[in-house]
């Protein structure tokens, strides 16, 4: 069974990584920070969220599937202040209910300290 790999969007410079794999019906989804289409990191908390979700969801339409395929995400955040306006924009982007499972952790850093958050997530395509 062939692996699909999913490359970063091509202005943002990525570690040694795909931005996603799918082998057969599962795709795998590696921690996307929130980076522009550009590679910009923008400041605040809310444009990064959003800069997420849009790479999160160009990931799965590239591997067949869509954000109601995801089962299982992790929320990196790095700082406990934002869990609130987290729960609300992911509320918004991953919904409406039933949402995947998840796990929220509040870190110490990100690999870029102008970093905020970071999603990675399990989707199963089911055909």
């Amino acid at each position: 069974m062939p692996m699909h790999h999913i490359p970063a969007p091509p202005h943002v410079k990525a570690p040694p990584l795909s931005f996603g794999t799918r082998f057969g019906d599962l795709v795998f989804i590696s921690g996307i920070p929130g980076f522009d289409a550009q590679g910009a990191l923008p400041d605040g908390f809310e444009a990064q969220f959003a800069n997420v979700v849009t790479n999160f969801a160009r990931v799965l339409t590239e591997a067949g599937a869509t954000m109601r395929d995801l089962v299982k995400v992790n929320v990196l955040l790095t700082r406990a202040s934002d869990v609130a306006t987290m729960n609300k924009l992911y509320a918004e982007a991953f919904g409406p209910a039933p949402y995947p499972a998840r796990t929220t952790c509040v870190v110490a850093a990100l690999p870029d300290p102008k970093m905020l958050i970071e999603i990675e997530g399990v989707a199963a395509v089911v055909t």
